[in-house]
């Protein structure tokens, strides 16, 4: 998508639909609005509606981070303890891996 082609009022509107997309369990979408906002909320000149788009950029910056450390830390208790956890570990398992933990 190319940003330059909007206007600014759209530009702020697309940022937020981003922002609050990733209240939905979607990280993703706070990755992308980062990456596809941080030159027009940092870099450009100012205008109107950067104030607004530079807070949801740090705020989605911020709920990534979050995410990111969250989801990291269960992966590796998961992958550290499944095994000791018997059962319930099998039971919250998509595959059960084979051989010798």
């Amino acid at each position: 998508m190319n940003l330059e082609r909007l206007p600014n009022e759209e530009k702020l509107g697309l940022c937020r639909k981003y922002y609050l997309g990733g209240f939905a369990l979607l990280p993703f979408l706070w990755l992308v609005n980062v990456v596809w906002f941080f030159r027009e909320a940092f870099v450009k000149p100012s205008y109107t509606e950067q104030l607004q788009i530079k807070a949801y950029v740090k705020r989605s910056a911020l709920g990534f981070l979050c995410w990111l450390v969250v989801l990291t830390t269960w992966i590796t208790i998961y992958q550290h303890y499944r095994a000791q956890w018997g059962e319930v570990g099998d039971q919250i398992s998509f595959t059960i891996p084979l051989g010798i933990p």
